[in-house]
């Protein structure tokens, strides 16, 4: 049961990787801006599929590679279970890894190609277009943190009915291998650092409404409706993951207070099953935002004639990945090369959100 739910997690993770040059906005290619009236760019193309192709046979091979260790290799459950877990990290970082390399040869090729030499750059944004924004309101995220907040008062009622020895922590077989002393603060360990991350998917879903809604120059329309689909199916991911890491952590913590309720091939899918609810839910959304640029195809080459363009903003992202641009009062921007949104590093304020829950979270659990 393990191994299959591990192979979905990854077959979604390697099929998220693979689509993404192709279902992020196409004015951007591997990280670099390109102009709009260069999407079609054969070489680029070329790289894409390129990309593609790699990035699905080497995961392949990662997977038949670890399949065929797991069956004729004397090894441990142990063992074997820590190594499917490794294996989304190694798809992640083959992924990453041909994104670097075709994040220089796009570099390479519109420094020699001059695509922005003499033409105008210009920056656009509508102010009325906040009236169509259909991110959840905020009310909605306190719904996990009325779950958390009734969890911890189970848990105080049931306070007695707690083994003098909590477990903090569960090997890869399932069961505990770390425990502490029963005290009321360890007893709430779980729900309170459950507590924490609601309040900062809360946070986090805030900061991106506030967060400037940049339109392309080149495809004014289709980067309207793209802009607003991605705030609108992030604001819904955001929340669905905020009800599965409930779920999952109200799970832990009823294991914890019935303790041997429930069986060790459980504790070991369950976070399994929200790793592939999490990878399936992303895919979906990822699909949603990317299918309508996709659909106006005409419209953004018409659009996208002329000297007019986008501005070239290459400048702010560090690799093509990382955000920084003092200027930008954004907090949130939309990621470059992946699905969602990703910190603008220049604004402590992002920090405060990102970096304080972690914080918190180690604290509350080093005490």
């Amino acid at each position: 049961m393990e191994m299959a739910l591990l192979f979905v997690t990854v077959g979604f993770l390697m099929v998220l990787q693979i689509t993404i040059p192709f279902i992020v906005k196409r004015t951007v290619v591997f990280g670099v801006t390109i102009p709009v009236d260069e999407i079609r760019n054969e070489q680029l193309l070329h790289y894409k599929k390129l990309y593609a192709i790699l990035t699905f046979f080497i995961s392949i091979l990662a997977l038949a590679l670890y399949f065929t260790w797991s069956k004729n290799i004397p090894s441990t459950e142990n063992h074997l279970i820590l190594a499917g877990l490794l294996l989304p990290f190694v798809i992640l970082f083959i992924s990453m890894s041909l994104y670097f390399y075709f994040h220089m040869k796009v570099t390479t090729l519109k420094r020699e190609k001059q695509w922005f030499k003499d033409r105008k750059q210009v920056k656009v944004s509508e102010l009325n277009l906040r009236t169509k924004d259909e991110m959840l309101p905020w009310i909605v995220y306190v719904v996990p943190m009325v779950i958390t907040v009734g969890l911890m008062v189970f848990t105080l009622v049931n306070y007695n009915n707690l083994p003098d020895q909590i477990p903090t922590h569960w090997g890869p077989d399932g069961k505990p291998d770390s425990f502490t002393t029963k005290t009321y603060l360890s007893a709430l360990t779980l729900p309170l650092v459950l507590l924490v991350m609601n309040a900062m998917f809360l946070g986090i879903n805030e900061l991106t409404r506030n967060s400037g809604i940049k339109l392309s120059a080149g495809n004014i329309k289709a980067s309207r409706v793209r802009q607003l689909r991605l705030r609108k199916y992030t604001s819904w991911l955001l929340f669905f993951i905020s009800i599965l890491i409930s779920m999952l952590f109200t799970f832990l913590q009823f294991n914890t207070l019935y303790e041997n309720s429930v069986s060790d091939l459980l504790i070991i899918t369950m976070p399994l099953a929200f790793s592939a609810l999490v990878f399936i839910g992303t895919v979906l959304m990822a699909i949603k935002v990317g299918k309508k640029d996709s659909d106006l195809d005409v419209e953004v080459i018409d659009e996208g004639t002329g000297d007019v363009i986008n501005a070239d903003d290459d400048q702010y992202w560090k690799g093509g990945l990382f955000y920084f641009n003092p200027e930008d009062p954004s907090i949130f921007v939309e990621k470059r090369f992946g699905v969602g949104w990703t910190l603008n590093f220049a604004r402590p304020l992002g920090y405060l959100i990102l970096v304080g829950p972690l914080l918190v979270i180690v604290i509350i659990t080093l005490i």
